[in-house]
């Protein structure tokens, strides 16, 4: 079986599970989901599913295995009136997007998220940031980092 046909295994659907129900009690809903169209990026999005509010769901070949300028490239086609995205994809490109997002403070691990970041970016882990400006505009530091959470994290945390 091919790497993209690979399908979720049951810790990622664990994983999921756990992070769909904290998402749900932050408040945290997409506009617009950007997912990989591979299965099990789509497994996963099946996972966090049902939205209170149905996002806009876009499947990207460009995004399997894509690295941090390609995912950049992804979110700048984003309608400027989109206020929320969910980007589902592979790492180390996530991660690698998620630290230039942050910029030269999670390289020093200013604060608990970025320290938390700076360690890596487990299967279905969730970096919340806060983007100034337009999608067009976005770029190395362009975010600041809310929360990043992880399952493990999530593990007695009364979020899932």
């Amino acid at each position: 079986m091919s790497d993209r046909d690979r399908p979720i295994n049951a810790r990622g659907r664990r994983s999921a599970a756990s992070m769909r129900l904290a998402m749900r009690n932050l408040g945290l809903a997409p506009d617009v989901v950007l997912v990989s169209t591979a299965r099990r990026t789509l497994e996963t999005l099946d996972a966090l599913e049902p939205w209170d509010d149905t996002p806009l769901v876009e499947p990207m070949d460009s995004l399997y295995l894509a690295n941090p300028l390609q995912l950049t490239a992804a979110l700048h086609g984003v309608a400027e009136t989109v206020r929320s995205v969910l980007l589902i994809g592979h790492n180390p490109g996530l991660h690698d997007l998620a630290m230039e997002l942050a910029g030269p403070r999670a390289m020093t691990a200013g604060g608990v998220n970025e320290a938390a970041l700076a360690k890596g970016f487990p299967t279905c882990a969730l970096a919340e940031f806060v983007v100034a400006g337009s999608w067009w505009d976005l770029r190395e530091g362009g975010g600041r980092l809310v929360r990043f959470l992880t399952p493990a994290m999530l593990e007695g945390s009364g979020l899932s």
